[in-house]
């Protein structure tokens, strides 16, 4: 699968320290799971495993989504926006893809009494990440 996104890097190069965003989106459903940011370290390693990678501002390295709880994503197809400085990455997710234990990132809603919880959990982020406190 890696194969057809090993020019990535060489038709999207980013300047040292520039950061490019990526909504993250399941392929099969349309659901925005994700916004991440990729530098060209990140897209690099899209290319080279076929699988979602992102700079993590927090850790300041780039980081494999999945990495500690299994949950990767695969690529299936990649959309660059019409100013050349936005993605759109739709993949294949093998988990949900929010720390806090739901499918997506964008599992709260607004309405006229203020943020209500709009998804259900799909997993029970204590048991997959067991050294973060969870306040979500």
């Amino acid at each position: 699968m890696q194969a057809i996104w090993s020019g990535l890097p060489e038709w999207l190069p980013l300047p040292a320290g520039r950061l490019i965003p990526a909504i993250i989106q399941d392929a099969a459903s349309s659901m925005v799971l994700m916004l991440v940011d990729l530098n060209q370290e990140a897209l690099e390693l899209i290319a080279a495993t076929g699988r979602v990678y992102y700079y993590h501002p927090a850790k300041r390295k780039v980081v494999a989504k999945g990495e500690a709880s299994g949950h990767f994503q695969a690529v299936v197809e990649i959309r660059l926006s019409c100013g050349g400085n936005q993605l759109i990455i739709k993949v294949r997710p093998a988990g949900g893809a929010c720390e806090a234990g739901y499918q997506s990132c964008f599992f709260r809603k607004f309405s006229p009494d203020g943020w209500e919880i709009a998804d259900p959990k799909v997993f029970d982020p204590e048991a997959v990440y067991p050294e973060i406190a969870f306040s979500h």
